[in-house]
């Protein structure tokens, strides 16, 4: 395959990837079209406690251990 040939191609299809993009902006909060949407999950909160306040309250019972250690 000449290179003319081919590197036609790669621009036709860099063209065409860059076309699809631009009409599937799933993720900007608009449900892209039929073909290529996924429906959109909204998260919601969950009752159990995150990771974060485990974490928070790990701390604080090592702060007070060492407080008290004395």
């Amino acid at each position: 395959m000449s290179d003319r040939v081919f590197f036609s191609l790669a621009a036709l299809l860099a063209v065409l990837l860059i076309a699809l993009a631009a009409v599937a902006p799933q993720g900007l909060g608009a449900r892209s079209f039929w073909l290529f949407g996924r429906p959109l999950v909204q998260p919601t909160p969950s009752a159990a406690p995150s990771e974060a306040d485990a974490v928070a309250a790990r701390a604080a019972a090592a702060l007070a251990g060492l407080r008290t250690s004395r």
